[in-house]
């Protein structure tokens, strides 16, 4: 009988090994498609595409780049991000990822940028900065529930 428990214990050992492999594989594919996210967010402002925010926000969206005096919702974001656009365009980004933490159906997202921004005038500017963005699992994708930063000083 002894024997038969034994191998009860290497079976649950066995079992608990598989669903660790299975979980550590869900987070990797979670955190995969993540920063395909954060990619597809600064590509489609560099691009121009004027439907991201509809696509990538959720309603409840809240963030704050360092730049603002307060965390800015949906709406205003679009605001002044339309604003924006009439002053110049993002040409050029590059992202490094440093950290992306899952729990759940939440996500961390960490990673510095160096982008180029063209005004009206045609002078560029470069910038280095960092961003955290908070993101949400939802029925079709992840989304953004909010992000906090910007430019270094």
């Amino acid at each position: 009988m002894q024997g038969f428990n034994c191998y009860k214990y290497v079976l649950a050992a066995a079992a608990l090994l598989v669903c660790g492999v299975a979980a550590a594989q869900d987070t990797a594919a979670d955190q995969a498609n993540i920063w395909a996210v954060v990619e597809k967010q600064w590509n489609d402002v560099e691009a121009g595409d004027k439907k991201w925010m509809d696509e990538m926000l959720v309603e409840e969206f809240t963030g704050w780049p360092k730049n603002y005096p307060a965390p800015r919702n949906k709406a205003s974001t679009k605001m002044w991000n339309r604003f924006n656009e009439s002053q110049g365009k993002l040409v050029a980004h590059e992202l490094y990822p440093l950290a992306i933490v899952v729990h759940g159906d939440f996500a961390v997202a960490h990673y510095l940028y160096t982008s180029a921004y063209k005004n009206k005038d045609g002078e560029v500017e470069m910038n280095n900065g960092r961003y955290t963005d908070i993101l949400v699992r939802t029925d079709d994708s992840w989304k953004f529930l909010s992000w906090h930063g910007g430019t270094d000083d």
